[in-house]
């Protein structure tokens, strides 16, 4: 039964997504089983995600236009309080899935807009230019709060799988470029932003060893975090009976 889920959603998907995003579909349907499968134990990490949203943007004066970057599943983002409190909210990201389309349809919210975008700036690398992937934002109209949904360290994986498959034709630092130039465009912004990424993950057995530990930034820094927690991302069983694996999560704003 969930494979069908999978696939028809991946069916429903497909002609909604533009022809240069549609090969990560399955990423992004990957990811919608998998919190549905672990939707009890990533609740705390979907949670405080939104609570750092919320407290970021809460005391605002101006609520215009809000932006959120990897807006994904929507799970870790409290979109009824942004659709509420901002004139405009634009939620970007490489797929955007039939079920978040129907869903946000059903809620009838007429404020927010939805974009298809690669937020790597790994073309602008490969073409020799200076990566500047959120360099779009200064075109946006009355922008008072950007949102950075756990997303960069995605930015860090699927930029190294790139790397890899291009086999030496791109600079030797382009994974660490692009996590810095996103932070740059983030504190670069006029308004205000909020940055919420796992920084590292530790595979843990059953005896609470841990047997791998790295780091998913590639060496950058993020800004001083105000708050900190842990994602159980795949619990005990969900990859193997023999481990589980966590992520060490900040936000900072």
């Amino acid at each position: 039964m969930p494979m069908i889920a999978e696939a028809l959603l991946y069916a429903a998907t497909l002609p909604l997504t533009g022809k240069p995003h549609r090969k990560f579909i399955r990423y992004s349907v990957n990811l919608w089983s998998r919190a549905g499968r672990c939707a009890r134990d990533w609740a705390e990490h979907e949670e405080r995600s939104r609570n750092a949203i919320r407290a970021a943007s809460a005391d605002l004066r101006q609520k215009r236009t809000a932006v959120v970057l990897g807006s994904g599943l929507l799970r870790d983002v409290p979109i009824e309080e942004l659709a509420r409190d901002f004139d405009t909210v634009v939620l970007v990201d490489l797929v955007h899935l039939a079920s978040v389309r129907l869903w946000l349809a059903a809620k009838g919210y007429r404020n927010v807009r939805l974009i298809e975008r690669d937020l790597s700036g790994y073309d602008d690398l490969a073409a020799g230019a200076g990566p500047e992937p959120l360099g779009f934002l200064r075109s946006v109209p009355y922008l008072d709060f950007v949102v950075s949904a756990n997303l960069l360290s995605q930015i860090g994986r699927g930029v190294k799988r790139r790397y890899e498959a291009d086999a030496g034709r791109m600079p030797p630092d382009t994974v660490e470029r692009l996590i810095a130039a996103h932070l740059a465009g983030l504190s670069g912004l006029a308004c205000r932003s909020c940055l919420v990424t796992d920084i590292a993950y530790a595979v843990i057995d059953r005896n609470g060893r841990t047997h791998e530990e790295a780091d998913l930034l590639h060496g950058i820094s993020p800004p001083p975090a105000k708050a900190a927690w842990t994602w159980p991302v795949a619990p005990l069983g969900e990859e193997s009976k023999e481990y589980r694996i966590e992520h060490k999560v900040v936000a900072v704003w």
